[in-house]
């Protein structure tokens, strides 16, 4: 029996369709409820329905009076605040392209996203990294706001396959790969709704991420909203451990958040009372069961993990009704076509090793790489779209997670191509040669770390300043370690995976 999960196609995306238009359906039937409260240590900003919507709307309108047309490429440089989704969200209601990106960009990284996109306008917040002269028109903060009360734009409805959004991930080039999604990428996360969620309209889901992290983006914002349920957002400079008492305070029924913010509760939190939490859902990086384990005996909640990547959200994952077998990352969504296939392409037995692939038929599948169709095409075989992770699946369709086929990282729930560090680092002064990895410093945490020669150790902390001016916080090594010379083959090949050897015998000597 071969590795292949097929259980029918999920239900085909109407058309026409407006990605925005399917968030914001049940905004009319609800106008009063609320769709977003911005919990604050003494009192959250709550938005209803009509109050979201009518903002959203009224931004499509604002933006197209600025000039802005269908198809535009908008380059969103907004800060953790309401603004970021309104914006997003009334940029596709009107067929602008919107290009979500982290606050935490340097300037030098937002110069390069500017030259792959050519974008027609950004979005800037204040204090957000970007180019003082871009040589596009800039929209502020104030300006954006302005437009929340202007007269609601018309849906531009079209084809569910046309281009709706673009997201940034690191590729394994080391240069970050501009990925293209069509307007039924929302359509198809209706399949995580029961393969993961458990979600339903009178849900009230908290995510702890920043407003724009495209995790909070997708599981805390767009899927409650696209079912009538109340989004909860911590707000700005909130600290993981106080985090069980708003969970509490707001009735959060769904708590969403990266592993590392779990930990951080639980180092702080042996007991948890959260009455009215029902489970919580983990992605971004791996979840280890010493982890899912210790949330459990303290919330008496279980969580469950999800399993996906830029190009196709979450697509395998536990869940209420499918809870996963120890060890597994879960089974593959209802609707989704998933195999484990052979370096050719062709699923393998069923049990054995091969890398996790994913339909080229999936509606929530990227529509390719902007600007790179070499590499587009490369990432397919046949009819499978090849994740770059390995896994086998078992007779029940749980996946068991094995590693990646090549050497990216994660950082917080962030891929990182060690590449892309190593180009921004090797100009430094007095530094021969660097090779970047992430460790494991403790259980449950890793954090990338930096491996260089030079005739003499230099200073850390001009290393680590020299970083913070080139690379986004999340990139940056955590870990300078000097080292006589770099593991490499007999043809001269760096050996990455060595580096984790290095730091144990540095690690064991300190």
């Amino acid at each position: 029996m071969h590795s292949v999960y097929d259980e029918g196609p999920f239900a085909p995306c109407p058309a026409p369709f407006n990605f925005t238009a399917h968030v914001l359906g049940r905004a009319d039937a609800l106008p009063d409820k609320i769709a977003l409260a911005v919990l604050g240590p003494a009192r959250a900003e709550r938005w209803s329905y009509a109050r979201l919507q009518a903002a959203v709307r009224g931004t499509g309108t604002g933006l197209l009076r600025a000039g802005l047309r269908t198809g535009d490429i908008v380059l969103m440089r907004l800060g953790n605040t309401v603004e970021f989704p309104i914006a997003y969200l009334g940029a596709i209601a009107v067929g602008c392209v919107p290009v979500p990106t982290s606050s935490q960009l340097t300037e030098r990284e937002v110069a390069a996203m500017i030259d792959t996109l050519r974008p027609a306008a950004i979005l800037l917040g204040d204090g957000v990294a970007c180019p003082a002269d871009p040589g596009v028109p800039v929209i502020g903060q104030d300006e954006l706001e302005a437009m929340r009360d202007l007269e609601p734009c018309a849906w531009q409805i079209g084809d569910p396959d046309r281009l709706a959004y673009i997201i940034f991930t690191s590729g394994t080039s080391g240069k970050p790969r501009a990925v293209m999604h069509a307007h039924r990428a929302i359509w198809a996360r209706h399949m995580m709704h029961d393969g993961w969620y458990g979600l339903t309209e009178a849900d009230r889901l908290c995510h702890a991420g920043a407003f724009n992290w495209t995790y909070t983006l997708g599981t805390g914002l767009m899927d409650p909203w696209s079912v009538g349920a109340t989004a909860l957002i911590p707000a700005p400079g909130t600290a993981p451990e106080t985090l069980p008492l708003l969970l509490k305070r707001h009735d959060a029924t769904i708590f969403a958040a990266a592993p590392g913010v779990y930990r951080k509760i639980l180092n702080r939190n042996a007991q948890l009372d959260l009455p009215k939490l029902r489970h919580g859902l983990s992605a971004g990086e791996k979840l280890s069961e010493a982890l899912r384990a210790a949330w459990n005996t303290a919330s008496g909640t279980m969580l469950y993990e999800a399993f996906g990547m830029s190009e196709c959200s979450t697509f395998i994952s536990a869940s209420p009704d499918t809870p996963a077998r120890p060890g597994t990352l879960g089974r593959p969504q209802k609707g989704r076509r998933v195999a484990i296939v052979d370096d050719a392409g062709q699923p393998v037995e069923m049990g054995a090793d091969g890398t996790i692939a994913v339909s080229s038929r999936d509606p929530g599948l990227m529509l390719g790489y902007l600007g790179a169709e070499d590499e587009t095409r490369a990432r397919f075989r046949g009819e499978w779209f090849l994740t770059g992770d390995h896994g086998a699946m078992g007779p029940d369709f749980m996946i068991e997670y094995h590693a990646r086929v090549d050497d990216m990282m994660n950082a917080g729930g962030y891929r990182v191509s060690p590449l892309e560090v190593e180009a921004a680092l090797h100009d430094f002064p007095g530094l021969a040669d660097i090779a970047v990895t992430d460790v494991e410093v403790k259980a449950d945490a890793r954090v990338i770390a930096a491996f260089y020669t030079a005739p003499a150790p230099l200073d850390e902390a001009a290393l680590a300043a020299y970083a913070g001016e080139r690379l986004a916080r999340y990139k940056q090594p955590r870990l300078f370690l000097h080292v006589a010379e770099l593991p490499r083959n007999p043809n001269g090949k760096l050996q990455r995976q060595a580096l984790k050897q290095v730091y144990e015998a540095h690690h064991g000597q300190a």
